[in-house]
């Protein structure tokens, strides 16, 4: 049975940990899919090398009102998903090459399986191939083994051809119709998608509301906005899925009644889960949370001496900035676990690359209300900026929410163009401890540029007279 110092579970994330300081230490790197994770094969990455033509291809329609006649005449789809994949998938290729071949790696054992512990710091590899399966041990084991698409029980599900985020990426043809279940993140930029390539879009969610995990202003806006360009369906639960001669049926049930939607693509975004139940992680004593993730301290250690965890299988934050950020502190806390750093998880944006597009950092208003704490808002429109008036847009706005008596802000929330990059200046000030007057008046704000919204939304918080 082969013991190492380290054993690496995930080629996410966890694949950057090693490098030349590691060099010396026998280490293996356990994976059972596919080299460089969820973000580089089937989430961040190819997602958003869908959303750049999908917003080229939506904002043709949108020139009319600006005077600028412009027609699409076709959406070449295979064309697109084939350059998109044909710059990641080598690239997964070559982190594999790299790991199995390279020199820098001699001290390195990759296993392409399936891990599972079988006792403590045991881990057990079972392989797709029919090879007997081979147990390792290990001084240290960092778990970086991601999540997958949560599946919601749904009578006939399993008897049809769905599709996840996983694979939906990778369809040969576009469909005329198309029903998503779900309202969140993933749901949202696939509607984008979608709807922007010329399928017709039914978007179905159990709430009131879509992106309802948003600022209540910011998720009511994208709602109304959605409402106008899918045929969305909120409180609405999904009573059966069946075949049908155009592919699936989809019956569903809301308040009014019961109806049939048929289409020829299903995709249930419902969510990721983590894997920590396929690594059966309480066999080698740890536990996890209500909704499966790994529990970790702020130092990303579990309750097991010498194994840490990180990413998607630990952090409900499920966003692959934060999984590099983690990754680095193991990193760290493995070369001096006698001078451990902790992760910092006080200000996490995130952005949903949807149309509007919309990014957030920070405590909803809501949340500031739930907390008892006192506070102020702002809203600023992009409308009330002169590059607002350029767009004509009369729906996008910024919305601030800070403490008024030090004028720190607690969160802030953007809907409309560009918003990821926009609110990068206030998740700076958020990190570095900036005031809401100082940013506004201790800098210039280029005119007539998209950060005078975040200038004049800082400008709008009525801060206590000292911070004035």
């Amino acid at each position: 049975m082969p013991h190492y110092d380290l054993v690496i579970i995930g080629t996410g994330s966890g694949n950057s940990i090693l490098d030349r300081r590691f060099a010396g230490w026998k280490t293996a790197i356990v994976e059972k899919g596919v080299f460089g994770g969820t973000c580089l094969n089937v989430g961040c990455i190819p997602t958003k090398m869908f959303v750049h033509p999908a917003d080229i291809a939506a904002s043709v329609g949108a020139g009319a009102r600006l005077g600028v006649d412009a027609e699409l005449r076709g959406v070449r789809w295979r064309d697109i998903r084939d350059r998109i994949f044909g710059r990641i998938d080598p690239i997964a290729a070559g982190g594999r090459q790299y790991r199995v071949e390279h020199e820098d790696n001699r001290d390195v054992t990759v296993y392409e399986g399936e891990g599972r512990f079988t006792g403590h710091k045991e881990l057990t590899i079972t392989f797709a191939d029919g090879r007997p399966a081979e147990t390792v041990t290990a001084g240290r084991f960092v778990i970086a083994a991601g999540s997958r698409p949560a599946i919601p029980e749904i009578p006939g599900l399993s008897d049809v051809d769905y599709h996840t985020s996983d694979t939906v990426m990778r369809i040969d043809d576009l469909p005329e119709r198309a029903v998503i279940l779900g309202g969140g993140f993933i749901a949202a930029e696939f509607a984008h998608v979608l709807a922007s390539f010329g399928v017709a879009v039914t978007m179905v969610a159990r709430s009131g509301a879509l992106l309802r995990a948003e600022d209540a202003d910011v998720s009511a806006r994208f709602t109304e906005l959605a409402a106008k360009r899918y045929d969305v369906r909120l409180n609405t639960t999904v009573s059966k899925v069946r075949r049908s001669g155009g592919g699936v049926a989809v019956e569903l049930s809301d308040p009014a009644g019961e109806d049939t939607v048929e289409a020829g693509l299903l995709l249930v975004a419902t969510g990721r889960r983590p894997n920590s139940d396929l690594l059966d992680v309480a066999a080698t004593g740890l536990s996890t949370t209500a909704d499966g993730y790994v529990k970790v301290d702020e130092y990303q250690r579990t309750e097991v001496d010498g194994i840490y965890a990180l990413g998607d299988v630990s952090s409900p934050f499920q966003l692959k900035h934060v999984a590099n950020h983690e990754q680095r502190v193991v990193q760290h806390n493995l070369l001096h676990p006698d001078a451990p750093v902790a992760a910092d998880h006080r200000f996490v944006p995130h952005a949903v690359f949807t149309s509007p597009q919309i990014a957030s950092v920070g405590l909803t208003e809501e949340q500031a209300a739930e907390r008892g704490l006192r506070y102020v808002t702002s809203i600023q429109d992009y409308a009330g900026i002169a590059y607002g008036w350029a767009m004509e847009d009369t729906t996008s706005f910024a919305k601030l929410v800070a403490d008024p008596a030090t004028g720190q802000l607690l969160g802030a929330h953007i809907i409309g163009p560009q918003a990821a990059t926009v609110i990068q200046p206030l998740i700076q000030a958020m990190s570095f401890g900036l005031d809401a007057a100082s940013m506004a008046r201790g800098q210039y704000w280029i005119h007539p540029a998209m950060p005078e919204l975040v200038e004049n939304a800082l400008l709008g918080l009525e801060l206590d007279p000292a911070q004035t």
